[in-house]
């Protein structure tokens, strides 16, 4: 690693202090130019002297937000600076996506392993989305899970029987949308009639065992689509009228 300049962010004197033994013992290439416990004090030392890494922490003075105001400003003002986040929000997994979307390079969580010579080395090499391992083991929790239900949508769709039509026709019912209305869409070539009798057939695919001698209503039938994801809950979205 070729020699770089650092601020550090963070407004827990302890946590500073352990934070600036690590870059004294593993990682002497950088040159700590200023510390900051606040927006404020940092935008001084921004005026002052730009670095190469800033080294923020998301929680300070007990707001959240103010962490990821200050991660936007820096890669809009300086976007040749990174940014990576060094933080004790470990639950907080909206407000990593807030700061992932504020231009940050990375985020290291302050649980299981810290901040390590390989982290820092990787920002500096020009690598974005630097996690650690406790960030990391989420993301791929998430991508299994979607994924799977990727999978679950496709074989649901060849074992029932599913067209684009049907889908269109359960995602707009799911939507609220009356069959008059759904008529009326661009490209959905079909009458209430003929609705009508499609949301039958649905029925039949759907419920082959019955539905426990009940009838099926288009909100249960809306509800069985969810279940076997030939509808996406979150991706409920209406086409063009």
């Amino acid at each position: 690693m070729e020699p770089f300049k650092v601020i550090i962010v963070e407004d827990v004197p302890l946590e500073l202090k352990g934070t600036q033994g690590i870059f004294k013992n593993d990682i002497p290439e950088a040159e700590i130019i200023g510390t900051a416990e606040n927006e404020q004090s940092y935008l001084k030392l921004l005026k002052k002297q730009v670095p190469d890494l800033v080294l923020l922490d998301l929680g300070l003075g007990g707001s959240t937000t103010v962490g990821v105001e200050i991660c936007r400003y820096t890669k809009e003002a300086y976007p040749q600076v990174k940014v990576l986040i060094f933080t004790g929000e470990i639950l907080n997994e909206k407000l990593w996506v807030d700061v992932l979307d504020a231009g940050c390079d990375g985020i290291i969580l302050k649980s299981g392993e810290l901040l390590t010579r390989g982290d820092v080395s990787s920002v500096m090499d020009g690598k974005t989305m630097v996690f650690n391992e406790p960030i990391l083991t989420k993301i791929v929790e998430r991508f299994k899970s979607s994924v799977g239900s990727q999978l679950m949508r496709q074989e649901a769709f060849i074992d029932y029987e599913i067209d684009e039509y049907d889908e269109r026709f359960l995602r707009h019912l799911a939507l609220g949308y009356t069959k008059e209305q759904i008529t009326n869409l661009r490209g959905m070539p079909f009458g209430v009639k003929s609705l009508e009798k499609r949301q039958n057939e649905l029925v039949q695919k759907l419920f082959p065992e019955g539905n426990g001698g009940y009838g099926v209503n288009a909100t249960r039938l809306v509800v069985r689509a969810l279940e076997l994801r030939i509808i996406d809950i979150d991706n409920l979205q209406a086409d063009e009228q």
